[in-house]
Formats: C-alpha cells, structure tokens, sequence
C-alpha cells in the first residue's frame, strides 16, 4: 500500500469500523470537546481583557504567563526543548502567526464587533484550513466535508443574522470584519504549517513553548509600539481573566488542538469551531440574556447536522 500524504492516515479498503483517527474514538472525541468548550468561554472573557486596556498590551500579559508555563509543561513531561534550525524556523513562524498576529487581530475585532460576530466569524477558519491543507499538504477535500461545510456555513450565517439585528454594531463594521478575517488567515496558516514534516518530527509541547516564546516578543514589540510602556491594570478580573485565558484557553487547548489536527486534519479539527460557537451562546444565554428564537435554533440545529457531515466523511 503506498504511503498517505503528509498529514493523513493510511485508509484500510473496506474498514467500517470506528479508527483511532475517528472523532468517535475518544482520543478524539476528549481533546476535541474540551478545546471547544474552554476556547468557547475564552471569547467572552475577551470583552472584559480589552475594556480600557490597550489590545496589544492584553495579549502580550496573556502570552507572558502561558509562555513559562508551557516550557515548565514540557520540563515536567520529560521532552527535550532542541530542535534544531528548521524547527527553531518553524516554531518563529507559528509564533508570529498564531501567538503574535492571530490575537491580535482578535483583540482589535472586537472593538469593532461584537464577541458573539467575532466568534461566529471564526467559523470560517474550516474553510481555511481544508484550503490550505489542500494546497500546503496535500490532504484532499471530500464532497461530504463540502457538503456538510455549506450546511453548516447556512446556520452560522442563520445565527450570525440573528446577533446583528439583536445587537446592532457599533464601530468601523468593515474593519472590524477586516480583521477577524486577518485572525482567521493567520491562525490558518500556524495550524497547517505545524502539521508539515518538520512539525510533525518534533514534541508538540517543545514546538508550541518556543513558538509562544517568539509570538510573546512580538507582542512585547508590537505593543510598546503601538501603545507606548506598559501600564498595569489594577482589576481583578482583568487578571483572573488573564490567568484563565492563559493557562486553560492557551497552555492546555493548544497542545490537544495541535494534536488534532496531526491526526484527522486542519480542516475537521477546525470544526470545533462550531463547539466555540454554541458554548459561546450558551454563556450569553446564562450571563448576558441571550434570547434565542425559531431562527438562532435552526441555526444551531443546521449547524451541528453540517458538523456531523462533514465529519463523518471519510478522506481519501
């Protein structure tokens, strides 16, 4: 049997059964679920982050803490921190498009936008990252994922019609959706670039440790810049929103969502995105009195039926 392309697993002919690279299988189902849960709280506690703290100066306080915390994680693991120069390579390029430009891409977006717009916005990164698992490494798209990705794409748009009429926006609404998409493209590229061969050669923990090492100087950087020397922030759920947003929605989900898109692709691990989605209404609904109706439900219902089509659809 010839040898998959980088990023897929062998496919047996005529297996039926449930395979370890199987959302059902729960090395799958677990990190999948989780990382949907804990990103789906993190964009709510995003809106308190950037309430008169400038975005840059929040996402670099996020990546000064997780950044220790993760190379103390691979310490305790036992993996080695070398990689050599093109993992060193690698590891800058994740750093600045995952840690440095995808955060704060978000950040801004949300000044403009609100975080239910934002996160339904990200959805979108499933397109993406199919596309660019496509063209960077070969990993094929399915018409079942197509198709399940169109149903899906009709909820989201179900429920992203819902949140402007109830929540009319404010601010530069082009902009704003300018950069969401400026986050998703980067986000992308770090999840497809991480799979390729060097990625896939080296300690998922060691990689991201540096990769947040690199993204955390360039938010340093690109901070002062923009926002001139740090000023601390005196509330206290400015940093218990740091402390959760960097070691449960940074130091614990990056290494699983990694993890997963190493072993059933960028495009289906991107499909936790609709988790994001519905844990995020959800928290609206418990503590900003989200009103849901005949056209949020349907595009919740559409939603997760294009989530189980797409995932179900075997690669070739």
């Amino acid at each position: 049997m010839s040898e998959p392309p980088p990023g897929q697993p062998p496919q047996i002919s005529g297996q039926h059964n449930v395979s370890e690279h199987s959302l059902l299988h729960w090395r799958i189902a677990v990190p999948f679920v989780l990382t949907g849960v804990i990103w789906g709280s993190t964009w709510w506690v995003i809106t308190d982050q950037i309430d008169g703290v400038p975005p840059s100066w929040s996402v670099a306080w996020r990546f000064l803490l997780a950044t220790p915390a993760m190379f103390l994680v691979a310490k305790l693991m036992g993996k080695p921190l070398g990689l050599g120069t093109k993992g060193q390579l690698l590891a800058l390029a994740i750093g600045i498009a995952q840690f440095c430009g995808n955060f704060n891409f978000v950040y801004r977006s949300e000044l403009h936008l609100t975080s239910g717009i934002v996160a339904v916005l990200f959805t979108m990164l499933i397109v993406a990252n199919a596309t660019f698992g496509w063209l960077l490494l070969g990993q094929r798209i399915t018409r079942n994922f197509v198709i399940g990705t169109v149903i899906a794409l009709g909820g989201i748009a179900l429920l992203l019609l819902h949140e402007a009429q109830l929540s009319p926006l404010g601010g530069n609404i082009g902009l704003g959706v300018a950069l969401a998409v400026g986050g998703i493209l980067s986000a992308s590229i770090a999840n497809v670039v991480q799979a390729n061969e060097t990625g896939r050669g080296l300690p998922m923990v060691s990689l991201l440790a540096w990769a947040m090492l690199y993204g955390t100087i360039a938010d340093v950087g690109l901070a002062w810049f923009t926002a001139g020397p740090p000023e601390l922030p005196v509330r206290a759920s400015f940093w218990l929103g740091i402390g959760w947003l960097a070691l449960a929605g940074s130091v614990v989900t990056f290494p699983l969502h990694y993890t997963l898109v190493r072993q059933i692709g960028a495009g289906r691990a991107a499909y936790n995105g609709i988790v994001v989605v519905i844990v995020a209404m959800i928290l609206s609904t418990l503590f900003e009195d989200y009103r849901w109706t005949p056209l949020t439900g349907l595009g919740a219902v559409l939603a997760l039926i294009g989530l189980v089509v797409a995932l179900r659809a075997r690669r070739s």
